[in-house]
Parts: structure tokens; C-alpha cells; sequence
């Protein structure tokens, strides 16, 4: 075992683990998960729709500008955590840590529920991509059944990727990553070079577009941010796989600042090439292929480009649902590993050829597929599940920084850390959370009816339901220990003051 390695564990073994995973992963191949589950050419392209009938191009654009700064401060102040407990278990493990098993629970559930909603509402926007290139290469009828049938295939052909092991998993994030940052280059360079007519600077930033109902432009506004708020999610993924990464310390948390800060700069330009390709913006809302990027690169480029293209955002689509796959399957195995799931001996098995939680990974497709059944009959199914993903894994990213500026001085940072700038950043980033979770409950459409009415609460109180049974009657009994004495922690409450 070389130096670092040797290194990792016994970091690991001071946390109470011992280390059974495969340690094969570098420092750009932690960063190259996150940034993959991030995936601008999934997030921004998927919610495109939702961006232009909700406060149009000037909200797409200095929202992205916003919301990005303000995740920029979530991920450093998660990344302090990270560098301090590198385990699998990740967000729980440290509010365990931090604040005691209840907390532990709680978090667990949400970013369990948050990942597991990701896994459903990514592959299947996936499929509506791929069905949409099927239909202008082929003719083929994008029906609901036709679309699942398709992600069920997707979730498969994931599974497969994931079994061969972490080595497999991290070359296809590091080649993840050149291909969005490729990709994304040249979408915006042809959207630049290839059509006569591009839309002015004062549209692109200035434009605002209200197809929702509502005659509040404040509001609306508010609204539109969840673009980019919803696109960046996942990167998590670096904590998630740190049991799997050489010098996890560091690493881990430097993946989750760069995942961030790579995702903003590359989505800025995305956001911005399409916008200004716009030939029709009536047309591109209302595109017979259902996916209104795939209308404005019809537009703009053409049949024979437009398709090449969307074969470029459908492959990042994939990498990103592998990425997002390794890390639901990972907390599956860390939650398991401490005995707090149903069957947790079955889901903590690891391959002995890999070293892979091979029936972890299985779960991890089984769940979503069951989640995306309703969209063989609600067209707002896949709303709902996207809801699932954001408001379970967004509080679940404030509660160990909530926990650590709690902590105050008796928590003890790792070699990667913020120092006197934690207490600012992470108050920031508490009360971002805050704020974007209660506009992720708020309606989106008006009138409020049954097609278009916000699943966001009824999932934030089942996650909260789900924790409260699990807790009181689930198998708990191995997380982690309460940190500290009730004095030690009154005292911690004090520090963060």
C-alpha cells in the first residue's frame, strides 16, 4: 500500500471504520464525479423549458450568476466538514459526529430520499432527450411508454458500468469532465459561428418572460432561480466516494469546491450561447419535440448539426447519471454498514473481485424505477420526482455546517479548512439553504391544479415522516454517537454565536 493510502485508512480507522472499499480513485477523479453529477449539459439542458416560461433569458442568466456564488459558499463550508470525516457515509456521518445520532438520522434520510430522487429524475430526462433525437432521426412517437422503456434500459446499462468497479467508474468521470467542457465549447462556438441572426445583449440579460400565471415579476423572478438552484446538486458525491480516494482529505473537498466553480463558469457559457441563438422564442417554448434546446440548435444549425449535438448532450446526460449512480450506491452501503437500514447485511456486501457493493448499486436502480413508474401516467410525474431529488438533498448539504459553526471550537478541522473565514461562509450558506428550500414549496404555475400543482412539500413532509418512523421503530442502533456532553455541547451553541 503506498504512503497516502497507508494515510487514508488510518484516518478512516480513528473514525471507527475499517476500510473494506477498493481505494483506487485520485484527486481529479474525485473532482471529475461531482462535477459530472453536476452536469450543466444535463441540469441547464433539462430545465431550459422551465427557464424561458419563467422569468426568461434575464433571470437564466444573472440567476446563474447569483445562485452559483451562493452554492460556491455551501460547497466550501461542506468541504471543511468533508476533510474532517472522509467517510462514505458523508452528510449523516458528520451530523452524527457533530450533532448526535437523531441529527445523523434525519440527514441520512434526506440525502438518501435527495440521491435516490436524482437517480430517477436524471435518467429520465435522459430519455426524453434521447426520444426527442429519435424522432427527428427517425420519426419515432416519443409515447410515456416508450420513454420509460428507454430509461429502464439507461438504468441497466448504469448498473453494468458500476459493477465493473471504481477504477471503471472514475476513467469515465475523468473523461466526463473533458467531454462536457468539449462539449459545452463547441455547442456555444457553433451556436456563435453557424447562424445569420443572434439575439442582442440587452435581450439576453434583460429579457424577462412570464408564462406562469402569476403578475408578480418579484416573485416570478424568485421562482426562476430553481434553474440553476435544481442543476447545481451532487456534488456531494465527492464526500460520498472519499473512502475511495487517495489523500481523501484534501481531495474530497477540494472536488467539491472545483466541481462548483468549473460547473458555474462552463453553465454561464452554455446558458448564454443558447440564449442568443434564439431564432423564435414563442417557437422554442412551444417545440413540437418537447425539448426546447433541441429546437434552438434546429433552428439555429439545422437538422444534420442539431442532431450531432443533442448525441453530445446525451452522452453527458449518461456520464452524469453513472457518476450520481456511484454515489447513491455508496451511501446506500455507508447507511448499511452502520445498520440503519432494513436487509443492511445484503446491502453492505461488497464484490470480493472489485470491491464493489454490488446489491447497494442494484438497490440503487430498483428505488428509482419505482419512483418514475407514475410518469407511465401523469405527465407531471417527472416534476415530482425531480422534487423528490432537490428538496431532499438540499437541506440535507446545510445541516453538518449548521452543525460545525455549532460545534464552534470543539470541532477540529482537517488539513483542508476555511479558518477565520468558516463562520461567515457557513452562516451564509445555512441561510441560502434555508431560502431556496421554502422556494422549492412555493407554486410555480397559476391557477394551482392537479397537473400543475408543487409535489415540493408533500415530499419535504414525507421525507420528514419516513425519518420520524424509521427513527422511532427502524434498525438505528449502530450510527454514530453523540458528540460530546450536554455541557460541551451548550458550550459549542455558545462558539457559533
Amino acid at each position: 500500500m503506498s504512503a497516502p493510502a497507508s494515510t487514508d485508512e488510518q484516518v478512516l480507522t480513528r473514525l471507527g471504520y475499517t476500510p473494506q472499499l477498493a481505494r483506487r480513485m485520485g484527486g481529479f477523479g474525485n473532482f471529475a464525479l461531482s462535477f459530472s453529477v453536476i452536469s450543466v449539459l444535463s441540469g441547464c439542458m433539462t430545465l431550459f423549458g422551465f427557464g424561458l416560461n419563467t422569468g426568461g433569458p434575464a433571470v437564466m442568466m444573472w440567476g446563474w450568476a447569483i445562485v452559483g456564488a451562493m452554492v460556491l459558499f455551501v460547497g466550501l463550508g461542506l468541504a471543511e466538514v468533508t476533510s474532517a470525516y472522509p467517510v462514505s457515509g458523508a452528510l449523516y456521518f458528520m451530523a452524527g459526529k457533530l450533532g448526535g445520532p437523531r441529527w445523523g438520522h434525519y440527514t441520512a434520510w434526506f440525502n438518501l430520499l435527495g440521491l435516490l430522487g436524482g437517480m430517477a429524475a436524471g435518467p429520465y430526462g435522459c430519455a426524453l432527450f434521447i426520444g426527442a433525437w429519435l424522432n427527428l432521426t427517425f420519426g419515432f412517437t416519443p409515447t410515456p411508454p416508450k420513454i420509460f422503456l428507454i430509461f429502464v434500459a439507461l438504468l441497466l446499462l448504469l448498473a453494468v458500468m458500476n459493477l465493473f468497479g471504481v477504477r471503471l467508474v472514475s476513467i469515465l468521470n475523468s473523461i466526463s469532465v473533458w467531454w462536457h467542457l468539449i462539449g459545452v465549447a463547441v455547442i456555444v462556438g457553433a451556436l456563435v459561428v453557424v447562424p445569420d441572426h443572434h439575439q442582442t445583449t440587452g435581450f439576453v440579460f434583460g429579457e424577462f418572460a412570464n408564462n406562469t400565471g402569476w403578475g408578480s415579476h418579484w416573485y416570478v423572478g424568485l421562482l426562476g432561480l430553481l434553474l440553476a438552484q435544481y442543476t447545481f446538486s451532487g456534488y456531494d458525491a465527492s464526500a460520498h466516494l472519499s473512502e475511495e480516494t487517495l489523500r481523501a482529505q484534501t481531495a474530497a473537498a477540494k472536488g467539491i469546491v472545483h466541481s462548483i466553480l468549473w460547473s458555474w463558469v462552463a453553465g454561464f457559457f452554455l446558458l448564454g450561447g443558447l440564449l442568443f441563438a434564439i431564432q423564435d422564442y414563442n417557437g422554442t417554448v412551444n417545440s413540437a419535440t418537447g425539448v426546447p434546446p433541441a429546437q434552438i440548435l434546429l433552428d439555429a444549425l439545422g437538422g444534420t448539426m442539431a442532431k450531432a449535438l443533442l448525441l453530445v448532450v446525451i452522452m453527458a446526460q449518461i456520464f452524469c447519471a453513472n457518476a450520481g449512480l456511484a454515489s447513491a450506491s455508496r451511501m446506500i452501503f455507508a447507511f448499511s454498514r452502520d445498520g440503519a437500514l432494513p436487509m443492511a447485511r445484503t446491502w453492505r456486501r461488497l464484490s470480493p473481485r472489485t470491491k464493489t457493493p454490488v446489491y447497494a448499486v442494484w438497490l440503487a436502480v430498483a428505488v428509482p424505477l419505482v419512483l418514475a413508474a407514475p410518469s407511465l401516467y401523469s405527465t407531471t410525474a417527472y416534476t415530482a420526482i425531480t422534487t423528490v431529488n432537490v428538496i431532499g438533498i438540499t437541506p440535507a448539504y446545510a445541516i453538518p455546517i449548521y452543525l460545525r459553526l455549532r460545534a464552534g471550537r470543539h470541532f477540529k478541522p482537517g488539513p483542508w479548512q476555511l479558518g477565520r473565514w468558516s463562520k461567515p461562509v457557513g452562516w451564509i450558506a445555512v441561510i441560502w439553504v434555508v431560502f431556496v428550500t421554502a422556494l422549492f414549496c412555493l407554486p410555480s404555475v397559476s391557477p394551482v391544479t392537479v397537473d400543475t400543482f408543487n409535489y415540493a412539500p408533500v415530499a419535504l413532509a414525507a421525507v420528514i415522516v419516513l425519518a420520524w418512523i424509521t427513527w422511532h421503530w427502524g434498525p438505528r442502533h449502530n450510527l454514530t454517537p453523540e458528540y460530546g456532553t450536554a455541557g460541551e455541547r451548550d458550550q459549542m451553541a455558545e462558539d457559533a454565536v
